[in-house]
């Protein structure tokens, strides 16, 4: 036997060698394919599951008509129309990032940010929800739609789905209250997924009004349709019908909402309003029902529901009049002379002055050695209850301040609801303010001090209500101490127009107030509009009510920047330092049924910038009423069509004009009130 050589193998060596090898690249397969089989199996099962189902079954969703929105007589106001978005489904759209998403950026015009932010959506959707459609386009104009459907051969994944998006009939009319809807974001997908709803992506919300409001009643609940697919996610017709009878889960409609207001007295408010920026409330007494409801500037809803670009964002951001703000109950204001109501409802409740007490006016009232002047420089002379409201004497009122103080008019103005959110729910709402000494001695410099009460007494001051808060306080005079909880929708109803759930009036507390008391005041707010020198008395004769028609009213002009010696007429003030005018008060004052409130908004004098239009309202109901009591009612569900002019603009000018800078009050300075005429002679408000 020859012994072996070094460098030389021998056979049995080399092929135990090779065993060897083959062991260890075996061994190697083996793990490979154990940790395929892993990932296959058990990381993505799911996927892969789900995947091989829609192979052969898809669920088509099957959208709900989303209720429609209803005047009191059954008019549409809000509905939807149809529309088609795009949407791709990640787990069908193969070649997704190199060539389906690349074409779609050419047939829709995207720039490279929209298409990145497409591509990383479908990203994260092919990570977490392959299977759901993300939406890529909403409201697809008539040429992508053709684009689309010309090229969808070569789209894989890609689904032209119509949709239905909302339809606001009104235009900025009622923008407010109707709200609008945009996109769901994914904080509210998985909140409100995980209280039971079904919402997905690309999903519209209701935001703001009623749409947010009623969301969960209008938006109805979703079908669903299920069709044979293919891989690519395309329908196998022939197939479907051996799907059986529960391949179709119809949807269900979401409810209808029927508005308490009426858009013929809307219009008529609209119509009669003057003012640039402002509002107007008008409120049925005897139920906190409202009627109409105007609060300028609006928005359109129609264009912050479509597909709104960021310039148009930023122009309504930087819009100095603010259009998105309800000014009804979302802002707050100095009532002015209006709030004098309160006052001398707090007069008569202490006991300390009655209707027949006479204060004499020479032009102002001394407190230590301050003046606080009347709007009348060379004053009323002597005025009891009665007539100190018909001429709106200031003096008579801060008598009342200096007598009984601060608190007691708090409380009574506590009581009517100020100082706290009505709960209307609907719309957004701010408190208001109803100043107290504890709340001076927190929130002013050096605390609580008599001039205060005096400022406050006549609506200047700290004190600030809503247009809404103070239609409430009237309509509780009217109604003899109820205040009601103002209400704007009276029912849900069904596709079929079945009642589903229906609102009823309901009382938020019981003022005590002497029906004497009451009575009093009544005839001091009737003497305003009824008897010459009354503050509305012009107003009413042009109004063209009845002179029998009693209208029991305040009007009210509240002072925005401090006046100096020489009291400047409204065109002479740039527009944010004139004077709010108000309007507030109800009809037939010996039958109440309607309050009305007006602020004209930097509009200038409550009898001539204000009564009017509340006036007009006034005349404008008792027309409907007597009409609708002889004429069969209208043919319900009509859609609503506007016959507005347009709302008045300001006048750049008037932003620019080179005045004084304003002085403002600081707490307990004396301040002139405001002229309350359009002419700065004789009478007030």
């Amino acid at each position: 036997m020859t012994p072996p050589t070094i460098g030389n193998t021998t056979p049995g060596r080399d092929l135990k060698r090779r065993f060897l090898w083959l062991g260890l690249a075996m061994s190697l397969g083996m793990v490979a394919l154990a940790i395929q089989l892993y990932r296959l199996q058990l990381i993505r099962h799911e996927e892969y599951a789900a995947k091989s189902v829609a192979n052969f079954v898809k669920e088509v969703r099957l959208r709900a008509d989303r209720g429609v929105i209803k005047d009191a007589r059954g008019t549409i106001l809000v509905d939807s129309r149809p529309s088609f978005d795009a949407f791709v489904t990640p787990a069908f759209c193969t070649d997704c990032f190199e060539q389906v998403i690349p074409r779609l950026g050419e047939l829709l015009q995207w720039d490279p940010e929209q298409r990145k932010k497409i591509e990383d959506l479908v990203r994260s959707s092919r990570r977490n929800a392959p299977f759901q459609p993300v939406p890529v386009r909403v409201d697809l104009t008539r040429d992508e739609y053709d684009r689309l459907n010309a090229r969808r051969d070569i789209l894989d994944g890609v689904e032209v789905v119509p949709v239905p998006h909302r339809n606001y009939r009104a235009d900025t009319v009622l923008s407010h209250v109707l709200g609008y809807m945009n996109e769901i974001t994914q904080e509210e997908l998985e909140r409100l997924n995980g209280d039971g709803a079904k919402y997905a992506l690309g999903d519209y919300i209701g935001r703001r009004g009623l749409e947010r409001y009623f969301e969960s009643k209008l938006r109805g609940r979703d079908g669903v349709r299920k069709e044979v697919v293919n891989a690519r996610g395309q329908t196998i017709e022939e197939l479907n019908d051996k799907l059986g009878e529960n391949a179709v889960i119809p949807p269900t409609a979401g409810s209808n909402v029927v508005l308490s207001i009426d858009m013929r007295l809307q219009e008529e408010a609209e119509r009669a309003f003057p003012g640039v920026t402002g509002a107007v409330v008008a409120i049925d007494v005897n139920t906190g029902f409202i009627k109409a409801l105007v609060s300028r500037p609006g928005f359109d809803p129609n264009l912050l529901t479509g597909r709104v670009t960021p310039s148009q964002m930023a122009t309504l951001a930087r819009d100095p009049l603010h259009p998105m703000i309800n000014r009804v109950a979302a802002e707050h204001y100095s009532p002015g002379s209006t709030f004098k109501v309160v006052t001398q409802l707090a007069a008569f409740k202490s006991g300390a002055f009655r209707p027949e007490t006479v204060v004499h006016c020479s032009g102002g009232y001394r407190l230590g050695a301050r003046v606080w002047r009347c709007h009348k420089d060379s004053g009323h002379g002597p005025l009891d209850g009665r007539g100190a409201m018909k001429a709106s004497c200031d003096a008579w009122f801060y008598k009342v301040a200096d007598t009984i103080g601060l608190d007691p008019i708090a409380e009574m103005g506590k009581s009517l609801g100020l100082g706290r959110p009505t709960g209307i729910g609907v719309v957004a709402e701010v408190p208001g303010i109803m100043p107290s000494s504890a709340y001076h001695d927190k929130a002013s410099p050096g605390g609580y001090t008599k001039g205060m009460a005096l400022n406050s007494a006549i609506g200047q001051g700290d004190d600030n209500v809503t247009p809404l808060q103070l239609a409430l306080v009237y309509a509780a005079v009217a109604n003899g101490g109820k205040l009601y909880k103002p209400q704007m929708v009276q029912r849900l109803e069904n596709l079929d127009g079945q009642v589903m759930e229906e609102f009823k009036p309901e009382v938020v507390s019981q003022t005590d107030i002497n029906p004497a008391h009451l009575k009093a005041i009544v005839e001091g707010l009737e003497a305003v509009a009824q008897e010459p020198g009354g503050t509305a008395y012009r107003a009413k004769l042009k109004s063209g009510l009845p002179a029998d028609f009693l209208v029991a009213a305040k009007t009210g002009t509240a002072q925005v920047a401090r006046i100096g010696a020489v009291r400047l007429k409204t065109h002479q003030m740039s527009y944010f330092e004139r004077d709010h005018a108000w309007f507030a008060g109800f009809a037939p004052a010996n039958k109440p049924e309607l309050a009305v409130v007006v602020l004209n908004e930097h509009g200038g004098h409550g009898g001539v910038d204000a009564a009017p239009t509340a006036l007009a309202v006034m005349k404008k109901y008792f027309e409907l009423k007597a009409q609708d009591a002889t004429s069969p009612p209208p043919r319900a569900n009509q859609p609503y069509t506007p016959s507005l002019p347009p709302a008045p603009s300001l006048d750049e000018a008037s932003l620019t004009r080179a005045v004084p800078p304003p002085k403002v009050n600081l707490p307990g300075e004396p301040i002139q009130p405001p002229s309350e005429t359009g002419d700065d002679s004789a009478t007030a408000d």
